[in-house]
């Protein structure tokens, strides 16, 4: 009888306090969206070798820096529509195990055609991921946390992108750069295989959540999109377009960081290769904690202010502040003084990623995936630009980069006037 008291209690406590099983999927969102970067930007510091291996020129390393954000771009819609339809467990699994064959086909290119066609399918299968992700979170967490949640996400991307130059410089000691995106490949199967075996589409489908914890999230079961998202009213919708040129905006500048940083360190700052792949990590370092604290800063102001405008004020100074470093950056003299002001103003830009993130939750509401997909559609299009805009400008010497970077900071300033018109909290299907 004592035993049988003990186990009643045991059990009247456990339903007492919830559980703390939305943080597991959080840390699957987490490492998911590390690995993305770190496929992603592992190819900025191997490209001088592959240059060099398959008779590339730079403007045709732009076109293949950009192949990968071209099917990004494309088919980020389609993608989050399809994770609206099969839900985040199929998808995210289906798109891990795609782009990760990819990650490994780059190592098999052997000239421009078959390395600019791995990276196209490359950025096909990662183009659902974010969208995906946006859903998962949507649905696991309470709206307390979800600024918070996405500034930890973001920021484990950044890590990712900061540790792929160095890695992959250490990994050149064991073998070859084809080698190194096998490696990488590798990594990300072993990730679909244990969060297909873990995840649930909802809350309520966990055996570890208790009654406690899916009581905190009270909207889990209201978030699944039925029919189509109504675009043609959303295609009208002022707010939806300045959520996606600024993220246009903030993937312009932050492309450049994982694709032509380390040419740009070793051609026009004079930088040798493995100390400019300890540089070029020190931006993707900061826009980690700038996400971080982007996440922090947005949930602070709105005990303060209004949702609407702790996300305009956090997002304001975001590209204020990234524009004016950027400016900075160009005409510092030393190589350390315009890598401390650039990281300084990744740090800045990224201050705008939570609130740009938890805004497309709000305002795609039962159609989350699709609305998202659609800033992060318009928002890859600037991976597209940027790599490609780079590679044709800076054949101008240091003047040329110069003049690259003048663009990045002009473009952050677009950035800056999108929130002046943008509504972040208002769903779109109560405008419609």
């Amino acid at each position: 009888m004592a035993i049988e008291a003990s186990a009643a209690v045991a059990r009247d406590t456990s339903e007492s306090t919830p559980t703390r099983t939305r943080y597991v999927a959080v840390a699957y969102g987490m490492t998911l969206s590390f690995i993305t970067f770190l496929d992603r930007a592992a190819i900025g510091q191997a490209a001088p070798l592959m240059r060099r291996d398959l008779g590339l020129t730079a403007v045709e390393m732009g076109y293949i820096f950009s192949a990968f954000g071209l099917a990004y771009a494309l088919l980020e819609i389609p993608a989050g529509m399809y994770c609206d339809w099969r839900g985040p467990r199929k998808a995210l699994t289906q798109m891990v195990v795609g782009w990760s064959f990819f990650t490994i086909a780059t190592g098999w290119a052997w000239n421009f055609a078959s390395l600019w066609t791995a990276r196209l399918l490359f950025g096909a299968g990662e183009a659902g991921c974010y969208p995906s992700l946006a859903r998962l979170f949507k649905t696991w967490l309470p709206v307390r946390e979800r600024p918070v949640a996405e500034g930890l996400k973001a920021a484990s991307a950044r890590l990712g992108a900061a540790i792929a130059p160095s890695l992959v410089v250490f990994l050149y000691a064991f073998m070859s750069w084809k080698n190194v995106f096998l490696v990488f490949g590798l990594v990300g199967f072993a990730w679909a295989a244990a969060f297909y075996w873990w995840f649930r589409d909802t809350p309520s489908q966990h055996p570890s959540m208790n009654a406690m914890e899916l009581a905190m999230i009270p909207a889990a079961e209201k978030t699944q999109g039925h029919g189509g998202a109504p675009w043609s009213d959303y295609i009208v919708s002022r707010s939806l377009w300045m959520l996606c040129v600024q993220w246009f905006c903030h993937f312009y500048g932050f492309y450049f960081y994982i694709t032509w940083l380390p040419t740009y360190l070793q051609e026009a700052r004079g930088v040798d290769i493995t100390r400019s792949a300890l540089l070029a990590g020190f931006p993707l370092l900061m826009a980690a904690l700038g996400s971080l604290a982007g996440g922090w800063a947005t949930s602070s102001l709105i005990r303060r202010f209004d949702m609407r405008r702790a996300r305009k004020i956090v997002c304001y100074v975001s590209y204020a502040g990234a524009a004016i470093l950027m400016v900075l950056a160009i005409r510092a003299d030393s190589v350390m003084a315009a890598i401390t002001l650039m990281s300084l103003s990744s740090f800045s830009v990224e201050l705008s990623v939570p609130a740009s993130w938890t805004s497309a939750m709000d305002l795609g509401g039962r159609h989350v995936g699709a609305v998202s997909g659609a800033m992060n559609t318009i928002g890859q299009l600037g991976g597209v630009v940027a790599p490609a805009v780079v590679g044709f400008i800076a054949q101008g010497g240091k003047q040329g980069w110069s003049a690259a970077l003048y663009t990045a900071a002009a473009v952050y300033a677009i950035g800056f006037f999108c929130w002046l018109f943008l509504d972040p909290v208002t769903p779109l299907e109560q405008k419609a």
